[in-house]
């Protein structure tokens, strides 16, 4: 992608640039999302449908609906890949190594 990227704007791009930019991204997407009061964990969820209508495809996903404990895992596994809190809240030190240091007061007081 890194490879793409740079043919495509004529920037220079290596993988970890690239890496750095996407975690950059969604700590920002989270950060807004916190300071606008939706950004923890009980807000979180996947559609309707996924949790309620079984996959009718054939396949090993057949029959298969998402329940809220397979949900809760999920979520726990994603913040923790994230470097999150259990609440889905970015750490500061994350923050700061991603150059997001000066947004660590929206995340003061919250879970």
């Amino acid at each position: 992608m890194a490879n793409y990227y740079t043919l495509a704007t004529g920037i220079p791009m290596t993988v970890e640039e690239m890496a750095m930019a996407g975690d950059r991204i969604e700590n920002l997407a989270r950060l807004f999302n916190i300071r606008e009061g939706k950004g923890t964990r009980k807000y979180d969820t996947v559609p309707w449908k996924i949790m309620n209508v079984p996959v009718p495809d054939e396949g090993p996903a057949k029959g298969v609906c998402v329940n809220d404990e397979e949900l809760q895992v999920g979520l726990s596994d994603y913040y923790a890949s994230r470097g999150w809190t259990p609440d889905g809240v970015p750490n500061p030190e994350q923050l700061k190594t991603l150059g997001l240091g000066q947004y660590t007061k929206i995340i003061e007081g919250v879970a």
